[in-house]
């Protein structure tokens, strides 16, 4: 069957002047019954190149055995994307409000678990899906009427989140400041970190942060887990939600984008969207966190830096991670000096700028990691 491509727009905001900002919506179904997938990019405007990723999956999607519908959402906000300043973009945070963009999405807990109450023993999985949607796209547009208002990101958001509703894969594509390639898992799709080609792997628990991946998966963890007292063989859903992270902000790659979208489709298929047999995981090193041990290293230092080491190389303790220059002291020893790891890490992300103020977010690290799989 061939695959239809339907283009449709949303309009996620307006400008000062009154004009909608809008998002393209490219849907691809082909009669072939199967899972809904949700895939947006861009959430924070200087992270670009999930752009790329989707041209590629688009471009080869259209020529596969679609099962189900996937649905791509590309620069999903426009705003962002435009707050420049000079040559750098400052697409991170609402510029009326100072909220970050990717934690205005909805979740209540509460309602969840109400909604546990009146599910029945004996009832389908299909039956509770079908309500549960129903009932959470409801709880969403009712945020959205809210009386008073909605700040701008959260506007966004649950417009986003509207479209993402009905999803059984939702993939949100992000980047780091400069980065290695890795991947938000929750903690009970562990079996998703051998399904994609990304060799780091965080796994995350049923908490809300505010993000897309977590307004999708907690709200159905924590349904399964309240039906678990109530049923005998608790249902499991089977719904999956992921933030990858595609590399540095502020660059777009094409090559590296065609292999991050045969990496989403090895994924898609191993998860029933597709039946290909050319996309499998490719045989390669995997690395494990859980998320209480990626840490952060903080700057207790202002100084000009060189970043010693590359993300996604692993440094043992005492070993370099960066060297700072001092303009105060240029004229003694204490001109220049280095910043070792206080631990075995793998640096995921640095900060951009060699130019850094103490307090700075240094480095992203991973501790205490482990190995998923090995090279083979």
């Amino acid at each position: 069957m061939t695959v239809t491509v339907t283009k449709s727009h949303i309009v996620v905001a307006q400008n000062a002047s009154g004009r909608n900002m809008n998002v393209p919506v490219y849907r691809l179904t082909a009669g072939r019954p199967g899972p809904k997938v949700y895939i947006q990019s861009s959430i924070h405007g200087a992270e670009v190149q999930g752009n790329v990723v989707i041209y590629h999956l688009l471009q080869k999607l259209k020529h596969l055995a679609v099962y189900g519908e996937v649905i791509l959402v590309p620069n999903c906000n426009p705003i962002g994307t435009n707050i420049k300043a000079g040559e750098y973009t400052l697409g991170r945070f609402d510029p009326v409000n100072g909220t970050n963009w990717n934690r205005g999405y909805f979740y209540d807990e509460a309602r969840v678990l109400d909604f546990a109450s009146t599910v029945k023993p004996g009832t389908s999985v299909e039956q509770i899906k079908t309500r549960f949607r129903a009932y959470w796209r409801e709880a969403i547009e009712q945020k959205l009427a809210s009386p008073l208002g909605l700040g701008l990101a959260q506007q966004l958001n649950l417009q986003l989140q509207r479209l993402a509703v009905d999803a059984d894969y939702v993939l949100d594509l992000h980047n780091g400041p400069v980065s290695a390639r890795h991947i938000y898992i929750p903690e009970n799709a562990r079996s998703a970190a051998y399904c994609f080609n990304i060799e780091h792997c965080i796994f995350i628990p049923n908490v809300f942060a505010g993000a897309l991946d977590e307004a999708t998966f907690c709200p159905w963890w924590t349904l399964q887990s309240a039906l678990e007292e109530s049923f005998e063989h608790p249902p499991s859903f089977g719904i999956e939600a992921m933030t990858l992270e595609m590399g540095s902000q502020e660059v777009v790659k094409f090559d590296e984008g065609e292999q991050d979208a045969i990496s989403i489709l090895t994924y898609l298929n191993q998860r029933g969207v597709l039946n290909e047999n050319h996309f499998q995981p490719k045989p390669m090193r995997r690395v494990g966190v859980e998320l209480t041990n990626y840490k952060t290293l903080y700057t207790d230092f202002g100084g000009m830096v060189e970043y010693c080491a590359q993300p996604g190389s692993a440094v043992n303790k005492g070993e370099p991670l960066a060297r700072v220059l001092n303009i105060d002291e240029l004229d003694n020893d204490a001109a220049t000096f280095t910043v070792t790891a206080p631990c075995d890490v793998i640096p995921i992300l640095h900060f951009p700028s060699a130019s850094v103020l103490s307090g700075t977010q240094l480095y992203k690290v991973f501790t205490q990691y482990y190995t998923l799989t090995e090279n083979q």
